[in-house]
């Protein structure tokens, strides 16, 4: 089982001067030490226009200083925004194969088309062709990166003989990433290939539903890719304490930050028709209350969560029980969400350390 690191980078109001930068400072020296105990990635998402919820709009630049000051953690894009408003697939392209170089072959590019409304009006992304155009962008970076001399005639792109330099250091190209909430995506990353970022979204029973899914896909993979990339993993909100108490007492008023968040960044979708809604929306709202989705309520209480493995919050020993569970349903990587809702910096620092010290050495065990 690999435990990952993973980053909004959330920055709740009140604002102070420079708490920007200091909260950036904070995560480079968060992901040293998950560097240092083993974690094996370090993700970060690409968001635009969502204050509080996410001050994280250019992962690559993040990657670039992290590539210099890191030795071993693999950084993964989760996940580069496709739609070609965003982003056009050879700057994606371009972007990866330099940060590769950079980092030694350390690359994990995650992929998806982006859930909020804020997001894709603000970059005027028509929400009905989200997934048109992230198929075809993930098709045209694998022709650039493979071939020399490459071209591409479709609906999105339609690209004359072209050369991208330089290549990524992995090959054939890095590993490629979808990330998913539904059990339609999982079953999606599957058949094309691809490795599956998704979260927990109620208990172990709801995600294993999910991983199935996945599981039952990749065995008929037509990949999009030039390789198989048969990964699975899930986001999961994460801390550590020498208590069970001490945990849940640090960690209330920061998920209950997140959950007033969540509830501002969906709830523009709730104002449209149903026939519009995205279908990841519409499945996120038709979950039970309390769990830890992007939007999830601490209805229940964390206590209650916790023992039901919606988050991996408390003791050493909670945590590694935890996620052998999830091992044992399939998931082969754990993404840490761990610096949520205002928490301090000291704090997650501390739950790191145990989280070196304690479980990262016991989960790289083979299970009995």
């Amino acid at each position: 089982m690999k435990l990952s690191l993973m980053y909004e980078i959330q920055i709740p109001k009140p604002w102070s001067q420079g708490i920007e930068a200091r909260t950036y400072g904070e995560v480079l020296e968060q992901v040293q030490l998950g560097d240092r105990i083993g974690c094996h990635a370090v993700w970060a998402v690409e968001h635009h226009l969502l204050p509080e919820w996410s001050h994280c709009p250019a992962p690559e630049v993040l990657f670039g200083a992290l590539s210099q000051i890191t030795k071993k953690i693999r950084l993964g894009h989760g996940i580069a925004l496709l739609p070609r408003p965003f982003n056009h697939a050879m700057r994606v392209a371009e972007r990866a194969a330099v940060l590769d170089i950079l980092s030694g072959g350390r690359v994990d590019l995650g992929t998806g088309r982006g859930v909020t409304l804020q997001e894709l009006g603000g970059f005027e992304v028509e929400p009905s062709e989200t997934k048109t155009m992230w198929e075809e962008a993930v098709e045209v970076m694998v022709k650039a990166w493979g071939e020399e001399t490459f071209e591409h005639r479709g609906k999105y792109y339609n690209i004359p003989p072209s050369s991208l330099v330089p290549k990524p250091v992995q090959a054939p190209h890095p590993p490629l990433w979808l990330a998913g909430t539904n059990p339609d995506s999982f079953g999606t990353a599957g058949q094309k290939g691809l490795g599956i970022l998704g979260f927990v979204t109620g208990k172990p029973d709801d995600v294993a539903m999910r991983v199935r899914a996945y599981h039952d896909g990749i065995k008929q993979a037509k990949p999009l890719g030039r390789t198989v990339n048969n990964q699975c993993a899930v986001l999961i909100q994460t801390y550590c304490a020498p208590t069970r108490e001490q945990a849940i007492a640090d960690v209330t008023k920061p998920l209950e930050t997140v959950a007033k968040l969540s509830a501002q960044l969906y709830l523009p979708w709730a104002e449209k028709p149903a026939e519009q809604v995205a279908e990841s929306y519409r499945y996120l709202t038709q979950r039970p209350s309390g769990d830890t989705r992007a939007g999830a309520s601490v209805d229940g209480g964390v206590a209650g969560r916790a023992a039901d493995g919606m988050i991996a919050v408390g003791t050493p020993d909670d945590l590694i029980k935890l996620f052998r569970t999830y091992q044992k349903i399939g998931v082969d990587q754990m993404l840490m969400w761990v610096q949520f809702g205002g928490l301090e910096h000291a704090k997650i620092m501390q739950s790191l350390e145990m989280i070196g010290k304690h479980v990262i050495p016991e989960l790289a065990k083979v299970p009995a």
